[in-house]
């Protein structure tokens, strides 16, 4: 057996999604066949649990839509290498000590830029650096939102018509034991944003963003 979780959008300033673990048996095996049989189990047991229709956001996803919105598919416009994947431009934004960082990996295609073993040899990570746009590790997942978000914020009228309708979200590759980051987390967020009207807000500043989606709505001076 197996545990993941599974997004559900929230539709309150207070608390944008929440998070339910779903037990399912795991078939294991890397194949994609393995892990699309994991991803029916956990849609099924979640659907018990009355949480449907969900979206599986991963390369694994047998809806299209949920394979566009993989951060390895996902695609984001640069001034200087066009449009590059969410997944290179997250790893090529990481810093670590001594201002390292390898902006190379942008230019990379998102397994290269994921396993590029230099992420792993330089020590503790500092912040993130995306052309000039700095960002604290603390909230924990939010460049990483943001960035995902900068993406499909041109297509917000697409999302709403067609992410908004689903229920929860989830990600058979994430493993909350190794990482935090997670891109199924991100589409709940993003649900509730375009729900809540608070999606035009949120892009306006990373003050907005940070203080919209990780604070307190008592905080907040809109």
């Amino acid at each position: 057996m197996a545990n993941r979780p599974v997004f559900i959008p929230i539709f309150d300033k207070e608390q944008l999604f929440k998070e339910i673990d779903i037990e399912f048996k795991w078939n294991p095996g890397f194949a994609v066949i393995q892990k699309q049989k994991n991803i029916k189990a956990l849609h099924e047991n979640a659907k018990n649990e009355n949480i449907f229709p969900l979206l599986e956001v991963s390369t694994k996803s047998s809806e299209l839509l949920g394979q566009r919105l993989s951060a390895f598919n996902l695609k984001i416009e640069t001034e200087d290498f066009g449009n590059i994947s969410i997944e290179s431009a997250f790893q090529g934004s990481k810093v670590f000590k001594n201002n390292l960082q390898y902006t190379d990996i942008y230019q990379k295609e998102s397994l290269e830029a994921k396993k590029d073993k230099r992420l792993k040899e330089s020590g503790n990570l500092s912040n993130f650096n995306y052309f000039g746009n700095e960002w604290e590790l603390e909230p924990k997942s939010a460049f990483y939102d943001w960035l995902y978000i900068s993406a499909l914020y041109p297509h917000k009228e697409y999302l709403k018509n067609n992410l908004c309708k689903y229920k929860g979200f989830t990600d058979i590759e994430f493993n909350p034991k190794k990482s935090f980051s997670c891109q199924a987390r991100t589409c709940a967020i993003i649900v509730s944003l375009i729900e809540l009207d608070l999606l035009d807000k949120a892009m306006l500043s990373q003050k907005n963003f940070i203080k919209i989606i990780y604070e307190k709505s008592t905080l907040w001076d809109f």
